[in-house]
């Protein structure tokens, strides 16, 4: 998978835990390659809780819910923001589904390790296409070919803390706070010079992640993405009926097409 100076600043057709039409900032890093010597960078502390929160993300099935606030650029340049609430719901390695409504549109996704359906609950229109037979392959494949955007995709990937920390150069624990009434650990991350990433993982033995924060340091305007995570629930059995799309009266099934206006993320040769 790209690693994070790879990921595409692109414009979209639908996204992943966060649905929107407009040109968006890509949030958090995904990558299954490791940077030589990260490890002497990256404090004990911090390594330890992001394997804790790896462990508890690769116990099988899961559910959580999303708030997202993401930038996006206007008609002349400016920073605007857009906001998104999920559901998401995973079964490893090969089920997926999201529920998001926004500002601009509702949609709904449902991957069972054979199709992808795209689901725009708003345009009454649904797309289906097959897919790889688990989820760490059909990210890319969705993101390449059919301009699905994956901005939260670390935490649902086999192995959610290498992903988080895959190009990080360095970092730690810089704090404490409590979020929703849960006390939680807050880490500070850096891969430079593109990238600051923070973390508030529940102060725990599931150091659940409960808030990222994404700051672009190599973007005009400095641009952000923000999600806060909430009702984790890791003792779901969800049926394989869960995860298949039946299409409802009156809506039509279209090609989804990849826009390729897609602004290249630094080091990115298109």
């Amino acid at each position: 998978m790209n690693s994070v100076k790879n990921l595409r600043y692109a414009a979209f057709v639908v996204t992943l835990l966060a649905t929107t039409s407009v040109a968006a900032i890509p949030a958090i890093p995904m990558s299954a390659h490791a940077e030589s010597g990260q490890d002497l960078a990256i404090s004990p502390a911090a390594k330890t809780a992001i394997e804790r929160m790896s462990k508890s993300l690769k116990s099988g099935a899961f559910s959580f819910r999303s708030r997202t606030v993401r930038a996006y650029a206007g008609p002349n340049g400016e920073l605007l923001h857009i906001e998104h609430n999920m559901k998401v719901t995973l079964q490893h390695p090969d089920r997926l589904q999201v529920d998001a409504v926004g500002d601009d549109a509702s949609s709904k996704i449902f991957y069972n390790g054979k199709n992808l359906v795209i689901y725009r609950v708003t345009q009454k229109r649904y797309s289906s296409n097959p897919a790889p037979a688990n989820i760490d392959e059909m990210i890319p494949v969705a993101e390449s070919r059919m301009g699905v955007d994956f901005p939260l995709a670390a935490l649902v990937t086999d192995d959610p803390g290498k992903s988080l920390l895959s190009g990080v150069t360095s970092g730690g624990q810089v704090g404490k706070a409590t979020i929703d009434g849960t006390p939680c650990r807050h880490f500070f991350f850096i891969q430079s010079p593109d990238l600051e990433l923070e973390l508030w993982l529940e102060d725990n033995e599931r150091a659940l992640p409960r808030r990222v924060f994404v700051t672009y340091r190599s973007l005009p305007g400095h641009p952000t993405f923000l999600a806060d995570l909430s009702d984790w629930n890791l003792s779901i059995h969800p049926s394989k009926d869960d995860f298949k799309f039946h299409p409802p009266a009156g809506v039509t099934r279209v090609e989804l097409m990849a826009k390729a206006n897609g602004i290249p993320a630094p080091g990115n040769k298109k």
